[in-house]
């Protein structure tokens, strides 16, 4: 018998919450197993997919007064107005702090896309906390990173033998569209070129360029 859930329990606008642990200025810094600006735009990306889809999100980050430093002010930029943003005193477990626990159970969804910096802590923590209180977590390894290899892989060991889903934001946000026609179609796509697939951006300008060339050829 399979223990594939995803029929059941696959993501929905409806069913969902994005959790965003620690992506600050300091901390930043520390990502050396990728690439730390495609880190960036990846937790920009889910911050952008809360708006796209409707989602609930909750930030926070760890002593930002200190050496970890501020939440990265692009990710700031992208955040839904009104998103909570729990400035945690030294917690290295985000559950541990009363105010995130509670704004985490205010989004009512029973799954938790989370992503963190550092992935072998903030990542790794939070989503064994979630697990622990009944969610379904997908960990977000590309909007993550840590200072080696060997601590991501380690951590994604621990992960998925707890029952994390390992996911990258390209596959969240597409498990989430679903269907192209639907209504956050073109918000994906904004996402796709603009953040979180670079690549997708060029390809969609020049299939636009080129529709647009022959338009103008068969008015001719």
């Amino acid at each position: 018998m399979s223990g594939n859930s995803y029929l059941t329990d696959r993501l929905t606008p409806e069913n969902t919450g994005i959790l965003l642990v620690d992506h600050q200025s300091g901390l930043i810094l520390g990502v050396q197993d990728h690439d730390q600006n495609q880190v960036r735009r990846n937790a920009q990306a889910l911050a952008r997919t809360a708006k796209v889809f409707g989602l609930p999100i909750v930030a926070t980050t760890s002593a930002p007064q200190g050496p970890n430093g501020p939440l990265l002010p692009e990710l700031v930029a992208e955040l839904p107005q009104g998103t909570p943003i729990i400035h945690r005193s030294g917690e290295v477990d985000a559950f541990d702090d009363p105010a995130f626990d509670e704004a985490v159970r205010a989004m009512n969804r029973p799954n938790l896309v989370i992503a963190g910096v550092i992935t072998d802590v903030c990542l790794m923590f939070a989503s064994l906390s979630a697990l622990g209180r009944g969610y379904k977590v997908h960990s977000v390894l590309d909007a993550s990173g840590t200072t080696n290899t060997l601590a991501r892989e380690t951590s994604l060991f621990r992960l998925q033998n707890a029952g994390a889903t390992l996911n990258s934001t390209v596959g969240v946000i597409s498990e989430l569209l679903r269907d192209w026609k639907n209504p956050g179609g073109p918000g994906t796509a904004d996402i796709f070129g603009n953040l979180a697939m670079p690549f997708y951006g060029a390809v969609s300008a020049s299939h636009a360029s080129a529709f647009a060339a022959g338009s103008g050829d068969s008015r001719g």
